[in-house]
């Protein structure tokens, strides 16, 4: 191995990356001299690629080779002895948004995915070999390959206001491949790393904020944005004259190797198989490389990369994550079948019915978001009470942690209204209910409201899985009413599910896709059926479970038999977060309407009548069931268990039966659609694609219906 990247790279043709240039948005190297007040010349380059913020820098293989070309002038210039340090910054707000995505989905081979490695490494490797300093001035976003051209420079700077910093690879099935692997851990140390590398993109992407980064060390410095270049140049001609340094309390020869290191790798080990299982590749491929990282050059390290990242972008689980990832990024944002949004009528005050705890967490979600008054209402004054206690408590949370400030917080306050008087819907213009899931209550409490809101005024059902044309019988106007589904938590997960009867007008559906907008999620619209998406296919894989344990299969080898479906929790744990008078209740509403394809046993409705059904591990996986449990179910449960082979193929087969006949019953456009409302819905993973190209390279497809949803499939190269 060389000693230098630039000689490990030398010798590597990236002539075949040509064609992966074509169409690419180009990112510029724009290098400008800036004399420092001591005199010295600092060579400033900033990416560009000449489009608004709307179109973040990203880089591609024509951007990348340009910015060699840039330093390898500069490191001429550099011996020469006309300048005294490199910077490299962004256009503004953004420096970089990582790799051009476009282009590794096009890579064709497992070489060219090699190439791209290499053309990374090559060309960010050289910060570090200019001959003099090199500086990042992180001025906004860093994503990814953004991120790692800092990591490759000698020293650091933020911007205090800058969006986003990440390392998000292996929420997108693969790892980061430009220097972050070995890099990050060496520079802030294993555990900080596993944190940035896996933990966060675990979390639902989650990314740093500026503050963060400079105290986890990634930033050696921090500079609000009004003055952030002007400060970062001071900063580095300090650096450059040895007036300022850059205090590291992990740098290299501070950081424990020994101990420490393979400690925190082996606990991240066990953590991630508790928590993800081991069907996903990259967080365990990232996991290996921090781990090599403790030992041996930063060439081996780059060459370890080169050869994962060409491993991962060339397989089946970084092909489904892609096309979930288009999914999230695209089709969520312009959901099929919405109407013109210039027909939605404009809500101004939110009248939402019941006062129990969904009640309440929606009343806080629709006043944090839309900022304008809300009602809620229930039968007595001390349910109404509580709940506006538990809004009044969880703003004063939001409070504490700084996420709003007091005067924000006390306008909130006063927007949210408790009553038992009903007539104060009166002027309401979108009225949701939250309560009892039974057809007639939900009938009942319609029925009453419908009398007193105004004639346009739109009315919605949280229903997760009962027909909203039935709920609407008895409406004198059921054309206002629309099925207005959201998923738990309320706060945080990011879809709702938008009904449409055969008389729901388009004027109440635009409102409810605004609304949806206004909230911060993301609205499918579904036809009217029976559990209509999610529940429909979370009664499948739940009953499928059920079954094979009253057949005699145990809990713990029913959920082992689950893993390959990389599904975020087992299903009986899923049953236990959605609770299992819920579970039981979908469960009968889906064997009434397809008694020939769905299961549910009434000894289910006794389970859920106990305090706790069943026995958890510390990771939250459940390995069995309660004793009281096992007392309810002796007598229901046979003696012919399943092989997990078995199950797993009757779940495969039964999703991909499912899927096929919704979309022929049109419960909505296109299969995209389907996966799109697991993912956001259901958590279930990216490098399942949620869940049709699963099912397509699984052969489940071919079982079933003789085709694949997909044509050709979603697979590897």
């Amino acid at each position: 191995m060389t000693d230098t990247i630039s000689a490990q790279y030398a010798g590597v043709d990236f002539a075949p990356l040509q064609a992966l240039s074509e169409g690419e948005v180009v990112t510029h190297s724009v290098v400008r001299d800036i004399t420092l007040p001591s005199g010295r010349v600092l060579a400033l380059v900033t990416l560009d690629n000449g489009r608004d913020h709307t179109r973040p820098n990203t880089l591609g293989p024509a951007t990348l080779t340009e910015l060699g070309a840039t330093l390898d002038a500069l490191q001429t210039r550099a011996a020469a002895g006309e300048i005294a340090a490199v910077a490299i910054t962004g256009k503004q707000y953004i420096l970089a948004a990582g790799a051009d995505l476009s282009d590794i989905t096009r890579v064709g081979s497992r070489d060219n995915a090699r190439l791209i490695a290499q053309l990374g490494h090559s060309v960010l490797g050289r910060l570090g070999e200019l001959g003099v300093p090199s500086f990042a001035f992180i001025n906004g976003l860093a994503l990814g390959g953004g991120l790692e051209i800092a990591l490759n420079s000698t020293y650091r700077t933020v911007d205090s206001s800058a969006a986003a910093i990440a390392l998000p690879e292996v929420f997108l099935g693969i790892i980061p491949g430009w220097g972050g692997a070995y890099l990050l851990p060496n520079l802030i140390g294993i555990e900080n790393a596993l944190e940035v590398v896996i933990s966060n993109p675990l979390k639902q992407n989650r990314m740093l904020k500026p503050q963060q980064a400079f105290d986890l060390g990634i930033a050696d410095a921090i500079f609000p944005p009004a003055t952030f270049l002007e400060s970062s140049l001071l900063w580095a001609d300090g650096i450059l004259g040895g007036t300022v340094q850059a205090s590291r309390k992990n740098e290299p020869g501070k950081i424990e190797r020994l101990t420490k290191w393979p400690i925190a790798i082996k606990m991240a080990r066990g953590m991630l198989e508790s928590k993800i299982g081991t069907v996903p590749r990259s967080p365990y491929v990232a996991l290996d490389l921090l781990d090599k990282a403790r030992g041996g050059s930063k060439a081996e390290g780059f060459a370890r990369e080169d050869e994962a990242l060409a491993d991962l972008v060339t397989g089946d689980q970084f092909a489904a994550s892609m096309y979930a990832f288009d999914l999230v990024q695209k089709r969520a944002k312009r959901p099929v079948g919405a109407p013109d949004r210039e027909l939605a009528r404009k809500v101004t005050k939110v009248g939402i019915i019941g006062a129990g705890l969904m009640a309440s967490q929606f009343a806080l979600l629709f006043v944090r978001k839309l900022q304008v008054p809300v009602l809620i209402t229930d039968l007595d004054q001390a349910r109404v009470e509580r709940g506006v206690a538990y809004i009044h408590d969880e703003i004063g949370k939001l409070q504490e942690k700084g996420r709003l400030d007091d005067d924000t917080a006390n306008r909130l306050r006063g927007l949210v209204t408790g009553t038992t008087d009903k007539s104060l819907y009166a002027d309401c213009d979108f009225v949701i209910e939250a309560v009892f899931e039974e057809v007639g209550v939900k009938q009942q409490v319609f029925g009453e409201i419908e009398q007193i809101i105004a004639d346009d005024a739109i009315l919605a059902t949280n229903t997760s899985s009962l027909s909203v044309e039935e709920i609407g019988a008895k409406l004198a106007h059921p054309e206002r009413l629309v099925g207005f589904h959201f998923f738990n938590p309320v706060a945080v997960m990011p879809l709702i599910e938008i009904i449409k009867t055969s008389v729901t007008t388009d004027a109440a559906l635009a409102t409810a896709f605004v609304v949806a907008r206004g909230l911060g999620k993301n609205a499918v619209l579904t036809a009217d059926a029976p559990g209509f998406v999610v529940n429909r296919l979370l009664a499948k894989v739940m009953g499928e479970a059920a079954r094979a344990v009253y057949e005699g299969t145990s809990v713990g080898d029913v959920e082992k038999a689950f893993a390959p479906l990389g599904l975020p929790m087992g299903p009986f744990q899923l049953i236990d977060l959605v609770g299992w008078k819920v579970a039981a209740h979908v469960q009968d509403t889906m064997v009434r309407a397809f008694p020939d394809r769905f299961y549910a046993n009434e000894n289910l409705h006794e389970l859920a009548e106990l305090p706790a059904v069943v026995e958890k591990d510390k990771g939250g996986r459940v390995t069995g069931f309660t004793k009281a449990a096992e007392k309810l179910l002796k007598g229901h449960v046979g003696s012919e268990p399943a092989s997990a082979e078995t199950i797993l193929r009757c779940v495969q087969d039964g999703l991909a039966q499912e899927i096929r006949l919704m979309l022929d019953e049109g419960v909505v456009p296109e299969v995209e659609d389907i996966d799109l409302c697991l993912i956001l819905g259901a958590g279930w993973p990216f490098i399942d694609g949620g869940a049709s190209p699963y099912l397509d390279r699984e052969g489940a497809s071919e079982r079933v219906f003789g085709d694949t949803f997909h044509h050709p499939p979603i697979r590897g190269i």
